[in-house]
């Protein structure tokens, strides 16, 4: 399953990408969000391996995040691994004439076991999930919104 996502964010491209790329921000805009642990590589360079980890609901998710190809502030890419999905995600981060930042997120999952069928039948949770991500970073980039208040 593959899907393209953008919004607009009402700040400059240098001010997204500290917002962004600062790992002590996610649980500001990631629901769920518990914690973030390097395993390997250089931390928040090109090879990098973490552990992510999320509470959906009554379950604990585990996730294995590397970053695949790092040219900030133009593009950040990473791959995420949990039981059964494996996703690659490419952001792309767009100075506009008029200030702001458009952020594309390009999204490719692959599924197997149980949650080959929960892709196949519900294809629209994955893109409302990423989208509400993303809507969730710009308010909390434009107006200091944070999901813990939520």
């Amino acid at each position: 399953m593959e899907y393209t996502l953008d919004i607009e964010i009402k700040l400059p491209r240098n001010q997204v990408i500290e917002k962004f790329d600062n790992e002590e921000n996610l649980k500001y805009w990631q629901k769920g969000f518990i914690g973030m642990e390097h395993l390997s590589g250089q931390k928040g360079k090109t090879g990098a391996i973490s552990k992510l980890t999320y509470k959906m609901g009554k379950r604990e998710i585990e996730m294995i995040e590397t970053i695949t190809f790092l040219d900030l502030p133009e593009a950040l890419h990473l791959t995420f691994d949990a039981k059964n999905v494996y996703n690659i995600q490419e952001n792309y981060f767009e100075e506009l004439s008029n200030g702001n930042t458009k952020w594309t997120s390009k999204n490719e999952f692959k599924f197997s076991g149980f949650m080959k069928f929960m892709g196949f039948i519900m294809p629209s949770a994955f893109k409302k999930q990423s989208y509400s991500y993303m809507q969730d970073f710009k308010s909390f980039a434009e107006e200091g919104k944070s999901v813990l208040n939520s």
